[in-house]
């Protein structure tokens, strides 16, 4: 792409009552990202345009919103990696309530969190884990809560099963709490019941936006899924609870 190049954003702007999608022209400079160009926005032709960033690093997970239709970090996603030939087009997070602009309202990704139990050690436990138990549950953690899987994944985002469906983002959380060996509760019930995991159909659109490349489907949902698969839907499993309980 050459430099000066002009690049044409559409722009949503407004409220969910009153928007419209407002056409801007940059010029292009090497390296630019799609932040970049939103502030540039901002300072030159829309002061009053909401946008939500902080570290410029994808570190913060702040910069959300929907680049061509797909939930991306802005600060993430260079304008050399967009099709120019054609306005791009930016829009705030779908699944989310809107408050302006390109800030959506994610308030509700808190409210489930502290719905989850916090890690919980065992008694007099020394402390100790191999270093495979570390491996297994240190990827949840690079999670930025950019909450992109949570705005991406279609029983959220298309169907708002908010009531009754935590998300990728808490199922990894969920995960990594199940998988450490010195956590003392037991989730699954939790996972089946409020989390809801039996409305995931493993689509893996959650861990192609993740910008920390946390293999969400994989490595979180699909584990989680056999363990709620083994204690309710397993029959071997459902005779010896009946003949047990049966017996007691």
């Amino acid at each position: 792409m050459a430099e000066q190049t002009k690049v044409k954003f559409l722009v949503f702007r407004g409220t969910e009552e009153d928007n419209t999608l407002k056409e801007y022209t940059i010029d292009f400079v090497e390296g630019m990202v799609v932040l970049d160009a939103m502030l540039e926005i901002q300072a030159k032709y829309a002061s009053d345009l909401g946008i939500r960033c902080n570290c410029k690093a994808a570190k913060c997970g702040s910069c959300t919103a929907e680049v061509n239709g797909m939930p991306r970090l802005m600060c993430k996603t260079r304008l050399s990696s967009l099709p120019v030939d054609k306005p791009i087009v930016i829009r705030p997070l779908k699944a989310f309530p809107l408050i302006k602009d390109l800030v959506s309202d994610i308030s509700w990704n808190y409210e489930v969190n502290r719905k989850i139990t916090p890690f919980t050690p065992k008694e007099d436990c020394d402390w100790r884990i191999y270093q495979d138990d570390v491996d297994r549950v240190q990827e949840f953690r690079k999670c930025i809560e950019c909450f992109l899987c949570q705005s991406t994944c279609h029983v959220l985002r298309t169907h708002d099963k908010k009531d009754s469906y935590f998300g990728p983002r808490f199922l990894v959380r969920l995960a990594g709490l199940i998988m450490h060996p010195l956590d003392s509760i037991d989730r699954t019930e939790h996972v089946k019941e409020q989390a809801g995991i039996e409305y995931c159909n493993i689509t893996g659109c959650c861990s192609e936006v993740c910008p920390e490349k946390i293999k969400i489907t994989d490595n979180a949902i699909i584990p989680l899924k056999e363990r709620t698969v083994s204690r309710y839907y397993d029959p071997l499993i459902s005779i010896f609870r009946y003949f047990f309980r049966k017996k007691k």
